[in-house]
Order: C-alpha cells, then sequence, then structure tokens
C-alpha cells in the first residue's frame, strides 16, 4: 500500500489525551479521517477539524485504510480489534492496522495472526514522550510488525513523531515499550527522591534543577516533569493507572522470561499505594505524593 496524504483514508479509534493530539496532527498532514471514541463527546475537536464521525470500530474501519488505535488497557485492545463490532470484522485485504496503545505483546501477536488470515497487516506501534509529544509531534514510536507495511507508513510516523524505529516483527514493538516503561519507573523514583532531599536540605528546588539537569543526572521526566512536581502540578500526561497498567504487563513479562526486576517491582507497589489513596487519575509524577509522605511531608503543603 502507497500510504499518501489527500489519497490514504485514516480511521482512528481512541481520542483521550494523547490521541486527540495525534489524530490531529494526521489530519494537519493532509490525510482524511474517520474517528470513533465511546465518549463522542471528547472527539468533538476532530470533527470541528474536519474529520468524520463513526458509530463503532467496525464503522470506521469500514471507511478506512489505514486504522490507527490507542485506547487505554488490553482488554480494550481486544474488544475494539477482535470484538464482534471491532476493526477487523470492518476491514478489507490490504488495510492495515495500527495499534498505538502501550499493550500485551502476546495479544499483538494474536492481533496480527487474525489479520493476517484477513489478509491484513497489523502492527503493534506503542509511543512515548506523554501529553507533551502528542502535542508537539515529537513522540518516540516503537514499531513491530512487517517491514515493508511499516515503512508504506512514513508520512503516518513523520506527522505523529520524531523518532519511529522497527524493532522487530509482531509484539517487539510492545516488548521495547516495556523497557521504556522499566527505565521511567526507575528514573521516577530517583527524580521524586532528590527533590525530596533537596527540599529537606534547605535548597531553592528551581535551581537545583537547573544544575543537575545539565549533568548527568538529565532526562526527560527530569525536564518535564521536574517542574510539575516543585509547582504541585499532577494533572495527567499520563495516568497512574494507565502507568500501573503497563508496569503490571512488563511484570508478568519478566516472570515469563524468568527474570528478577526489583527496581521495577518496588516502583509497582510504590504506584499501587497511589491507586489505593484515590491517585490513579493523577499523571505519573503524582509518585513524589507517595514518596514524600513516607517522609512526613505534605507535598503541597510545604511551606
Amino acid at each position: 500500500m502507497n500510504v499518501v496524504p489527500g489519497k490514504t483514508r485514516i480511521g482512528w479509534i481512541g481520542t483521550g489525551v494523547m490521541g486527540s493530539s495525534m489524530c490531529g496532527h494526521l489530519l494537519g498532514a493532509g490525510f482524511a479521517a474517520t474517528v470513533f471514541n465511546r465518549t463522542k463527546s471528547k472527539a468533538e475537536p476532530l470533527l470541528e477539524a474536519g474529520a468524520a464521525w463513526a458509530e463503532s470500530p467496525r464503522a470506521a474501519a469500514e471507511n478506512s485504510d489505514v486504522i490507527f488505535t490507542i485506547v487505554g488497557f488490553p482488554a480494550d485492545v481486544r474488544q475494539v480489534i477482535l470484538g464482534p463490532d471491532g476493526v477487523l470484522a470492518g476491514c478489507k485485504p490490504g488495510n492495515v492496522v495500527v495499534d498505538m496503545t502501550t499493550s500485551e505483546p502476546l495479544l499483538a501477536v494474536e492481533i496480527a495472526e487474525a489479520a493476517a488470515r484477513r489478509k491484513v497487516a497489523a502492527i503493534d506501534a506503542p509511543v512515548s514522550g506523554g501529553d507533551v509529544g502528542a502535542r508537539q509531534a515529537s513522540l518516540s514510536i516503537m514499531i513491530g510488525g512487517d517491514a515493508q507495511a511499516i515503512d508504506s507508513l512514513r508520512p503516518c510516523w513523520e506527522a505523529m513523531g520524531k523518532t519511529f524505529v522497527r524493532q522487530g516483527g509482531p509484539g517487539a514493538g510492545q516488548h521495547a515499550k516495556m523497557v521504556n516503561q522499566i527505565l521511567i519507573a526507575a528514573g521516577m523514583i530517583g527524580l521524586c527522591e532528590g527533590l525530596i532531599y533537596a527540599y529537606k536540605a534547605g535548597l531553592d528546588l528551581e535551581t537545583v534543577l537547573r544544575s543537575v539537569g545539565g549533568g548527568a543526572a538529565g532526562s526527560w521526566s527530569l525536564a518535564n516533569l521536574g517542574p510539575r512536581i516543585i509547582a504541585g502540578d499532577f494533572a495527567p500526561g499520563f495516568f497512574v493507572e494507565h502507568f500501573v497498567k503497563d508496569l503490571g504487563i512488563a511484570l508478568d513479562e519478566a516472570r515469563r522470561l524468568r527474570l528478577a526486576l526489583p527496581g521495577l517491582a518496588l516502583a509497582n507497589q510504590l504506584y499501587l499505594a497511589l491507586i489505593a489513596h484515590g491517585r490513579g487519575g493523577l499523571g505519573t509524577q503524582a509518585l513524589q505524593l507517595a514518596l514524600a509522605e513516607l517522609s512526613n511531608i505534605d507535598w503541597l503543603k510545604r511551606a
């Protein structure tokens, strides 16, 4: 398939924090899009920008050549792609299905096998970069699937991200995303503990952030989430409850691979504590609240 803006029809399932911006970039690149979301009101900005509405994932696929999905959990992926009213039910031979949800590697393989029976290509392409990366079209896209199908989608990858790399066959993109989440999980603990230490040592947090951000401790999380933590801004760029889902997938895969990853397990427990306190709807930087409480610090009320 030759994917060409203005000719190739795009289907988009999932218009949440990230999906809305990502689909918007495809519209801006000249693709015609048909969208579906469980809550139609969340798709209104895309509809106002010229996208068409579909009543189901199947209906979106019936009017599209390439169908993208980015939803919440593996169960949602299974429903919107493999369900009786899902994407594959509306696909024709030659279509391409791209799941950009962070999901289970084995589910990605299952989807690819089901798609192949319909002569449809299925690609797993989870992303990293959060809400900022989605808005700025600077996402890192980790891709698994058929090399030729992936290469044909270059205009789409370029519209949504700065880095897009094929990791291997079906499921490889999801495995790469697990690596990404493992790295982030340990890094977030360090970021939060470092800021707690700085606070109790009497340092000015903005000043210390400028110093450490330019050295070996610099990271995306430090640069983008550090200022939010200092400001007490815990609005979601990526939900805690979704991150816990990702960490659970990584732990399951680690168990299957007979790996001991204690740092990952610790991060998972700390994030579960946030959910236990009703904070699953906050952003991942809210880990600061759980760690500060361990030292009897009310981060939001600090002097």
